[in-house]
């Protein structure tokens, strides 16, 4: 029963941290019944002994958590409410009793028992009759053990403090509570509290949410989403004073005890509350005596009722004097200045022809003026005017007459406006003691007059001089001297427009100048960068010039620093649309990207799924959060989802793996294994549908219904070219007519080949037939010399009896370089020969693209080509270039011997050769090939070309129509190559002539060894020397020649000349060396030099 009691006592008889909820291990956070909290810590008396019984429930607490420190027993609170939570129920981890342990009969005594109890609500005592139990002791622990509920304090710092401590008051930005000793941080608009780590990450993130670039120096409360300035740095306490105060029991959750002595508005008095939340309540002190705003009465009133700023009024009439200086104010007691007078006034103006009642603030300063007779009566004397002297009255404004009031001399009057009146007349202005000069005041009136004025009446003449008074606007008077006022200035001015460009012709503006606008549309660009002015004549585009000039001649200026002229600064709305998608921004058009949007989200922001929220507020246009778990769409088509995170809407999610069949979209095969998510399987299979010409079929392929050649055209017909047959046997390539019949009118354009007599020849050309001329004549081809070599041919052929397809020639198609690869690479040579001869011999093939392969394999490409009469071209860089083929016109036919069989010639050639030797001396001199140049052998060391073109220049003048070009070889030898519009045979005589005179200059100035005749070809390869066995056996005049010009002076015949030989050998005897005589040194060169010229 004692158990049970205490069971049922516990929830009731312990104090609740956080709004009536525990948290802690065992019985960490037992805490004391109530009732004994409210004595101030001391236990009454009669207190409900079941709370008594509450160490048994934290018994059984204990019990369930043995590795906890709840074995140490109870202990007291924690300072402030420490770290508690909630205590939250899970099912399963404690056991609950749900039995009833006590009998009728006990429960009963219970119930007695606590009746017997002193209670307030106790029944009268009646004698005989039965005690009437108390049921209001089950409700007092229903409301003990109630949770607590948010606060509902008329004010908002009690319910700030109330739901802190009962832990009811929730953060904006975590939604978790915010407790005593949590660090907090509050808005000094709002008041609301969060977390202080919460707003920090606030803070923080502003930066994330908004453009990295930009650089801001405000935030927005979580709260009310007002700008704030200043950074959440340290937590402190309410008033400020206490930095990371500490949860004192007794006072308010973070507060540091102090008074709060924050300033209230105008009111000088400090807060005297206690360190508190929310904003300081109105002053209830008495402020200081405060006069009235006219001064005659003072008032003291409460601070919170005093206006400091504008006073008190005391509803009475002010009374001042105004700034006139005659009368009072007639307002009512008011703050400020009274302001001028407006009582009108009976006033006549200076000259006396008008009186009225005028406001007295539009009066004049009151000035004298004598009344001549222009005031009729005495009724227009005005009582004001007592105490002036008789005829005169007081004048107070101008009214808009002339004065006209006669001069002394009686017969002209004054032309002035209003103004006060003497007593006495004033001078006649036209008089002849103050008139002594013309109206222009340039000449005399003695140099004018015969005679001088004797009376104002008399006429002033006018000189000959021009005026030349300065006007108003700036020029001189350009009329002869007059009488009166100058004409308004009739001159032409030149004015320029606003923006200074153009120039105009106008009549002068009489001093006020007002510049044009012409029709230039400025193009300068506003600050902004997006718009142009676009405005006529702007009087900035010549500084907005100057400053962009200024701008590319110095790139290293700050945009940000510029100084834009007044009329390039935009002020439209900037109008774009912001990252959030939903707001525009708001500032003037500006440089650079627009800020984040100031809005705020106060709803939930969740992934697709719902499992992951951001909670509110958040900044406007923050997208839904990454969810981590996986994404709960089914698909369409039934197959299991791959496993992928949540996403949006906007993202689709991973296409179906599966493999399916599916009918192609033409609908004619079936295909198997096609993905899933393949919407439009394709067979690949022409349509061959019949089109609406009826004559052609549908060569797309597989493609949708309607999609056919002909979907988009109009009328019977199709896009296909025609295709019939024309009269001269070609096709008809016009475009579909059906349909109508082939009209024929126009040529064919199909290709066709007219030939010679011999068939060989052969040449394409157009058909260029028509249904009006269907045999067109054209040019026959006529046979040239091959053809006639060709028929010469056959006819030896046929009369001794060879057959041309069987019988093979000693002639070589290719070059030697294509052979020698050959030879050294037979095998991948024969490989690419093939393809040769299979490209060759196919007519529609006009393009042959190898893989990429070595330079001397392309080399041999290269050289092969050119035998083959086709065009190479290499392509991309290493390692991947590679050789391409081209067919072009001049491209026959592939040779007829293929490079195995010319190798084999080759080489039977050359053994036949080395057998029979005479058969060289045989040859035909056609098959020799010419000199073209000299070769000098051992050269000089260090020796140059012009060195040698200066030795042999004296030589190469008795050649004048030969051209001599000196190159050096890498064999240290040196050719001397001729050329000219001689033949090679001419050239060659020329040279062997020249040859006896160059040797002797190179050995005479030691330029070289030897001088022989060579040939070489374009590249300077040396193709045939004089030395070589062809050269031994020549004869002729060329050796006669050269071995008379190598002996200068005639020798004496030899004995073995005049003898007759008798064998086909002759012994060649070495003539011995003779001694070179000593030439002598002449003393005076330039004398020798000319001996040797006219030699």
């Amino acid at each position: 029963m004692a158990t049970s009691q205490a069971s049922e006592t516990q929830p009731s008889g312990q104090t609740r941290a956080r709004g009536g909820r525990s948290r802690g291990r065992g019985n960490r956070h037992q805490r004391r019944p109530q009732a004994a909290e409210s004595s101030g810590g001391s236990t009454s008396n009669t207190a409900d002994p079941s709370a008594a019984l509450a160490p048994v429930a934290g018994t059984v607490s204990n019990a369930s958590n043995r590795n906890g420190r709840g074995r140490r027993g109870p202990r007291g609170p924690r300072r402030g409410g420490g770290n508690e939570r909630p205590q939250r129920s899970i099912p399963g981890t404690q056991r609950a009793f749900g039995g009833h342990l006590t009998s009728n009969s006990e429960a009963g005594g219970l119930d007695i028992a606590s009746a017997a109890r002193l209670n307030i609500d106790a029944p009268e005592f009646v004698p005989g009759q039965s005690v009437a139990t108390n049921n209001n002791r089950q409700q007092v622990k229903q409301h003990v053990s109630r949770r607590g509920s948010k606060s509902t304090a008329p004010d908002l710092t009690t319910r700030i403090h109330e739901d802190i401590s009962n832990g009811e008051y929730e953060c904006v930005i975590c939604t978790n509570e915010v407790l005593r000793n949590s660090r907090v941080w509050s808005c000094s608009i709002c008041w609301t509290v969060t977390h202080m780590t919460c707003v920090k990450k606030w803070f923080s993130n502003r930066a994330r949410n908004s453009d990295q670039q930009e650089q801001q120096s405000t935030w927005r409360c979580p709260g009310c989403n007002s700008p704030m300035t200043d950074e959440p740095a340290t937590y402190h306490c309410w008033c400020g004073k206490e930095i990371n105060p500490k949860s004192i029991p007794g006072i308010s959750p973070h507060s540091c005890g102090q008074t709060c002595s924050k300033p209230r508005g105008t009111c000088p008095h400090p807060c005297p509350l206690e360190c508190h939340a929310g904003p300081c309540p109105p002053c209830l002190l008495m402020g200081p005596s405060q006069s009235c705003n006219c001064g005659k009465h003072v008032s003291s009133k409460r601070c919170g009722e005093t206006d400091y700023s504008r006073g008190w009024s005391c509803h009475e009439i002010c009374g001042d004097l105004l700034p006139c200086g005659e009368h009072e104010c007639q307002k009512e007691c008011h703050p400020g200045l009274c302001g001028s007078c407006t009582i009108p006034i009976l006033s006549r103006c200076y000259c006396g022809r008008e009186s009225k009642a005028i406001p007295c603030e539009e009066r004049g300063d009151k000035l004298q003026s004598y009344n001549y007779g222009q005031l009729k009566t005495l009724d227009e004397i005005l009582e004001s005017d007592d105490d002036l002297p008789e005829s005169f009255y007081w004048g107070s404004f101008e009214c808009n007459t002339i004065c006209g009031r006669a001069f002394d001399c009686e017969k002209h009057h004054c032309q002035k406006g209003c103004h006060p009146q003497d007593e006495n007349q004033a001078h006649c202005p036209f008089s002849p003691d103050l008139v002594t000069h013309c109206p222009c005041g340039k000449t005399p009136l003695p140099e004018i007059l015969d005679q001088p004025r004797s009376s104002c009446e008399d006429p002033i003449p006018n000189c000959k001089e021009i005026c030349n008074k300065l006007l108003s606007c700036g020029h001189l008077c350009r009329e002869t001297c007059h009488s009166g006022a100058c004409t308004p200035c009739m001159q032409k001015i030149e004015v320029s427009c606003r923006c200074g460009r153009t120039k105009t012709s106008t009549i002068c503006h009489q001093g006020n100048i007002i510049a044009p606008e012409c029709m230039k549309i400025c193009r300068a660009q506003l600050n902004c960068g997006r718009h142009e002015h676009g405005e006529h004549c702007c009087p900035g585009e010549k500084r907005a010039m100057e400053r962009v000039s200024a701008k590319r001649k110095n790139k290293n200026v700050n945009i940000a620093n510029e100084e834009f002229e007044a009329e390039h600064i935009c002020i439209r709305v900037c109008g774009r649309e912001l990252k959030c998608g939903r707001h525009r921004c708001q500032q003037m058009c500006h440089r650079g990207p627009c800020p984040s949007c100031p809005e705020a989200i106060f709803e939930e922001i969740s992934c697709n799924c719902g499992r992951t929220v951001f909670q509110p507020p958040q900044p406007c246009g923050t997208q839904p959060p990454e969810c981590r778990f996986d994404c709960t769409r089914p698909r369409p088509c039934g197959h299991p989802q791959v496993s992928h995170n949540c996403h949006p809407d906007e993202k689709a999610c991973p296409k179906c793996p599966f493999l399916v069949e599916k009918r192609c979209i033409c609908g004619k095969q079936t295909l198997k294994n096609q993905p899933c998510w393949f919407e439009e399987p394709r067979c690949g299979l022409p349509c061959n549908k019949k089109l609406k010409c009826g004559s052609h079929e549908c060569q797309k392929q597989c493609h949708r219904p309607g999609e056919c050649e002909d979907a988009d055209v109009v009328g019977p017909r199709c896009k296909q070219p025609c295709g019939k047959t024309r009269g001269c046997g070609h096709l008809d390539v016009e475009p579909c007519h059906s349909p109508y019949l082939c009209k024929e009118d126009k040529p064919c354009q199909a290709k066709t080949f007219v030939t010679c007599d011999c068939q060989h020849r052969k040449q394409e050309v157009k058909c260029t037939a028509t249904k009006t001329n269907p045999s067109p004549q054209r040019i026959a081809l006529k046979c040239d010399d091959e053809c006639l070599r060709l028929q010469r041919n056959a006819r030896l052929a046929n009369a001794l009896n060879i057959d041309p397809q069987t019988h093979l020639d000693d002639h070589v198609p290719y070059s030697d370089t294509t052979l020698k690869y050959f030879r050294e690479h037979s095998q991948w040579a024969q490989t690419y020969e093939r393809e040769f001869r299979v490209f060759a011999g196919d007519p529609t093939e006009k393009r042959l693209r190898f893989m990429p392969m070595k330079s001397y394999q392309r080399a041999f490409i290269h050289s092969l080509a050119e035998d083959f009469g086709l065009d190479s071209e290499s392509s991309d860089p290493e390692p991947h270039r590679h050789v391409c083929l081209f067919k072009t016109p001049r491209f026959v036919s592939a040779p007829m011997k293929t490079l195995a069989q010319c190798v084999k010639i080759r080489a039977a050639a050359q053994q036949a050769a080395a057998t029979t030797p005479s058969a060289l001396y045989a040859d035909d001199s056609s098959t020799k090939l010419p000199y073209n140049a000299l070769l000098l052998s051992a050269p000089r060391f260090g020796l140059t070309v012009e060195e040698l073109d200066t030795a042999f220049q004296r030589n190469y003048a008795s050649h004048p129509n030969v051209k001599f070009h000196t190159s050096f070889l890498p064999s240290d030898e040196v050719v001397i190559k001729g050329s000219g519009s001689w033949t090679p045979q001419v050239l060659e005589s020329s040279l062997s002539s020249l040859k006896p005179a160059i040797l002797q200059t190179a050995r005479r100035l030691d330029l070289a060894k030897d001088v022989t005749l060579c040939h070489v070809d374009d590249s300077l390869n040396v193709l045939r020397r004089e030395q070589d066995p062809r050269a031994k056996s020549e004869g002729g005049w060329s050796a006669v020649v050269g071995r008379s010009a190598a002996r200068p002076r005639p020798a004496a015949p030899s004995a073995l000349a005049s003898t007759p030989l008798r064998s086909n050998f002759v012994a060649l005897r070495k003539e011995p060396k003779k001694k070179l005589e000593e030439q002598p040194v002449e003393d005076d060169w330039e004398a020798a030099a000319e001996k040797l010229d006219e030699e």
